[in-house]
């Protein structure tokens, strides 16, 4: 490849030649007319050849700064039309997104005003789904799964750590039996996920307690369903509180304790391995990193 002469040199070069004067190119280019000056002699001792004639008042195109200006000026134009096209797409598009249904309901709709404001012009398909997707037996795009980030054939990018918490109905707390310590959840059902069994018991004994003395109580598919019977008053669950943010302001949950499950699963934002990655997606991940970072808990 041939040796291409400074881009600085050539910016100051199109802008003095297309505004006919070294004082207007400095202010388009907010930089003083001695800059504009010496980045022209440097491109002409570059060149080996003078870009423009001199004089008191004003300076003018010699004969090879005109044939120089028709190319540079082109390439310029080209280098602005494939940046707004860029920054266009980065803004239009489609996608196709599969989320669990208590993530898609709890946390990801009541945010989705917020994605759609700023990138109003992706079209954005949500289908509701409790398992992994298999990526080359339909038209995802992209996925929210819940786990330890270890899954074959897709690139995970990790959103955060899942942050499950005691959460009940105010009024299952009995007046004589006030819950002020962990210890006093022992005289309440606890309420379990049957895929996540041993949840509860690693809470317990993170908290120095013993899990036998604490009562088992009703067993549930989900996490969105043991949050939805504590919200009953059937027992206490173990709940990420971000996902039950309208349930504690309505006042049919409270946080008991802030003391956090100590936990490997987290969640990912995944696609298929090898799979370009589309403008639409890209903005969606940059969007759903943010909203994540910027959660209450």
């Amino acid at each position: 490849m041939n040796r291409l002469p400074p881009l600085n040199s050539l910016r100051c070069f199109e802008a003095a030649a297309r505004h006919g004067s070294f004082n207007k190119a400095a202010k388009e280019l907010s930089v003083t007319p001695s800059a504009i000056s010496h980045q022209i002699k440097s491109l002409e001792s570059f060149l080996g050849l003078e870009l423009f004639r001199r004089t008191k008042r004003k300076v003018v195109l010699t004969e090879a700064g005109e044939t120089y200006l028709i190319p540079i000026h082109s390439v310029f134009e080209q280098l602005e039309n494939a940046t707004s096209e860029l920054k266009r797409q980065q803004k239009t598009g489609s996608l196709s997104l599969a989320v669990a249904p208590a993530f898609l309901t709890r946390w990801l709709m009541p945010r989705m005003e917020r994605f759609q404001s700023r990138y109003p012009d992706i079209q954005i398909e949500i289908s509701s789904s409790a398992g992994l997707t298999d990526f080359s037996e339909n038209d995802i795009d992209m996925a929210v799964y819940f786990g330890n980030g270890d899954w074959d054939d897709v690139e995970a990018h990790y959103l955060r750590t899942a942050r499950l918490a005691p959460v009940c109905h105010p009024k299952l707390i009995k007046p004589e039996q006030q819950i002020v310590n962990p210890e006093d959840m022992r005289f309440y059902p606890l309420l379990h996920v049957s895929k996540r069994k041993d949840e509860w018991h690693d809470w317990l004994q993170q908290q120095g307690l013993e899990p036998a003395l604490f009562r088992r109580g009703l067993m549930f598919s989900s996490g969105s369903l043991t949050a939805g019977a504590a919200a009953q008053g059937l027992g206490i669950s173990l709940t990420d509180p971000e996902l039950i943010q309208p349930e504690i302001e309505a006042g049919t949950l409270k946080v008991l304790f802030h003391q956090h499950l100590i936990t490997d699963r987290s969640f990912y934002l995944v696609y298929e391995k090898r799979r370009p990655v589309t403008p639409a997606m890209s903005a969606f991940k940059e969007w759903i990193i943010e909203e994540m970072l910027g959660g209450a808990y």
